[in-house]
């Protein structure tokens, strides 16, 4: 509190070390009023250096000359729509910049500390705090966080910024979140003071003038224009004619000044799109002489966009801006609320601003952005808005990574089936993903990963029991086989050609040998006959038992004795050869009904060494 009109107390925050602070006054300081002077020990406050050091000097061998204040209350000021009040926008900062580089370039005050100062209430400490926070990351390249912790010491904490609505505020804005906002707006190159026009600036934005602001290099928010046309002109009609196509038709002609301006601040800043959110208060042909594109996209004052409008709104904003390269004007009535919303979901879509930085950094650029629910609708659908940026990069790689596919027409093929059924041709359906694929029974090369291959259809063709009949006809055999059910039983198909010196005898002993070689049953236990022969089930339903004698041989290496027989037909369909149809089952273990769990796989060879002849009746 201020004992006297003289005296001002408040609270002194040390910004740079020595040399900047941030401060707040009840009353306007002066030279009298307290400042805590530094005091620097010589060596570092332990206890062996407090032993050494002797005592700590006074603050009269110090420079204690007073310091610098400067202030920027009176000058800078916010004009409030209604209960807003801050924070400051960037032609208040390009000053609060100019006028801190002229006391901090001052040789008279080159051994003073400087002090920022304002009014101890709560707008004017938060106006303060926030333009000096962000002159730190915009122009001096601070990080966000350490250009936020000397404000953290502030005490009270600093009053929340309100939006420019009539309501009561029920969203609050930080110093954080504008600090954020404004950094992020500068790693993205959407804000910057280099090509700045402080001039063009405050000129646009009066009403009278336009009432227009630059929000990042491809967005503008603007009012919404108002002419005595407002219908739509005819290409064909006279009027046409006379609507004005560059610059220096359009100061000649018979328009309000702030129309003039939009139209030659358009046609000369390379604008492509300008989209209307309000209803018509202006003929679009003004634009659309000028070679500009004019979209309507009319919703509620003070209501929120449907998605629809925001996802198609963004396609254009998007194509606009990475295709042809120019930018977009959006407006409604005010150019506040409605323009807020369509313009901070793209920056949400494609920079990945929170949508606290974003209704920030907006209002950072042209004050009272988004008003009232519109701020809730930005919080709530800020993920989806990221979302559709993530899928629509994702769908870019991966089209780029797409191999082409060529433009010729792929053959129709299909496999001959005997009756079954097969998979239908994919005709014009492309497939990219495996190349151009001509036929069905062609072998996908190995380097096409599994997870890529498509999987088999119920119509894939099988071999049954039509194709293995007794007429012996062979040209039903696909050379690379077909896919097989890893459950299922193929029947396999050799062809035993007999050799002229061998007799009948051991003719029909090696086609038995080679039947049995693949028809060896893996469970301990089989169907057999009252004599112990096992049954063999062909491939048509009926099973046949057959009775021979033969004999092991001495040449073999493993004992084959308990192996049963396996039948085989000495009928060949030409009389030269026989046709041999076996079972082989694809699992090596099967548990059998004995309790064994496992078999092991043998050779398949005939005969074993040291056995007796064994014969059967």
């Amino acid at each position: 509190m201020a004992t006297g009109s003289a005296t001002s107390y408040g609270q002194v925050i040390e910004y740079i070390q020595d040399r900047l602070y941030l401060a707040s006054y009840t009353h306007p300081p002066t030279p009298k009023t307290p400042f805590p002077y530094p005091v620097k020990p010589t060596r570092s406050p332990t206890k062996r250096s407090r032993a050494q050091a002797g005592p700590t000097p006074s603050t009269s061998n110090l420079n204690t000359k007073p310091p610098v204040y400067f202030s920027i209350d009176d000058s800078l000021l916010y004009n409030a729509f209604h209960a807003d009040f801050g924070p400051l926008h960037i032609g208040h900062l390009y000053r609060f910049a100019v006028q801190l580089h002229d006391v901090l370039g001052d040789s008279a005050n080159e051994n003073r500390s400087v002090v920022f100062w304002s009014y101890a209430d709560s707008r004017a400490r938060a106006n303060a705090a926030c333009i000096l926070a962000c002159y730190m990351v915009l122009i001096q390249s601070w990080p966000p966080h350490l250009a936020l912790a000397p404000i953290a010491q502030m005490d009270p904490p600093c009053m929340p910024f309100r939006d420019a609505g009539y309501s009561q505020a029920d969203y609050g804005l930080t110093i954080q979140d504008v600090v954020y906002g404004v950094w992020k707006a500068k790693e993205e190159g959407l804000c910057g003071l280099r090509e700045f026009s402080l001039e063009e600036y405050e000129t646009y934005e009066r009403v009278d003038m336009g009432d227009f602001n630059w929000l990042t290099p491809h967005f503008l928010a603007f009012a919404s224009p108002q002419t005595k046309i407002i219908d739509p002109i005819s290409e064909s009609s006279p009027e046409y004619a006379k609507l004005p196509r560059n610059v220096n038709e359009i100061q000649k002609a018979n328009i309000p000044i702030p129309v003039k301006n939009v139209l030659s601040h358009f046609a000369t800043r390379n604008i492509g799109l300008v989209v209307r959110l309000n209803s018509q208060l202006y003929s679009p042909s003004y634009f659309q002489a000028l070679g500009i594109k004019h979209k309507d996209m009319i919703f509620d004052d003070g209501t929120c966009p449907p998605l629809t409008y925001v996802r198609k709104f963004i396609n254009m904003a998007h194509e606009m801006i990475t295709v042809r390269k120019k930018g977009i004007a959006v407006h409604c009535k005010a150019g506040l609320g409605r323009t807020g919303c369509l313009i901070g979901a793209y920056l949400i879509y494609r920079h990945g601003f929170t949508a606290n930085e974003v209704i920030a950094f907006m209002r950072f650029m042209r004050p009272g952005m988004v008003v009232g629910p519109q701020q809730h609708w930005l919080h709530l659908n800020q993920g989806t808005f990221r979302e559709w940026w993530f899928e629509d990069s994702m769908k870019e790689k991966l089209a780029a990574m797409m191999p082409s596919t060529p433009t010729r027409a792929s053959h129709k093929h299909r496999h001959h089936s005997n009756g079954q059924t097969f998979t239908p041709p994919h005709g014009n359906q492309k497939r990219s993903a495996l190349g151009e694929i001509r036929s069905n029974d062609q072998v996908p090369q190995a380097s096409v990963s599994n997870e890529n291959l498509p999987a088999p259809t119920p119509g894939q063709p099988r071999k049954t029991s039509k194709v293995y009949g007794t007429n012996n006809k062979s040209n039903s055999i696909y050379e690379d086989g077909p896919y097989v059910h890893p459950d299922t039983e193929v029947v396999s198909m050799h062809r035993i050609t007999r050799n002229d010196s061998e007799s009948e005898e051991e003719y029909q002993l090696r086609v038995l040998a080679m039947s049995r070689k693949a028809s060896r049953s893996p469970s301990g236990r089989s169907p057999s006959t009252k004599d112990g022969r096992r049954a063999v089930s062909m491939t048509t339903t009926t099973t046949t038992t057959t009775k021979e004698e033969w004999s092991y041989g001495e040449s073999d290496v493993e004992n084959r004795m308990s192996r049963p027989k396996t039948p085989s037909n000495s009928k060949s369909g030409n009389g030269a050869a026989t046709m041999s149809v076996v079972k082989q089952r694809s699992s090596p273990t099967r548990r059998s009904t004995e309790g064994k769990t496992s078999v092991r796989k043998t050779s398949g060879r005939v005969g074993s060494v040291g056995t007796i002849s064994r014969s059967r009746s």
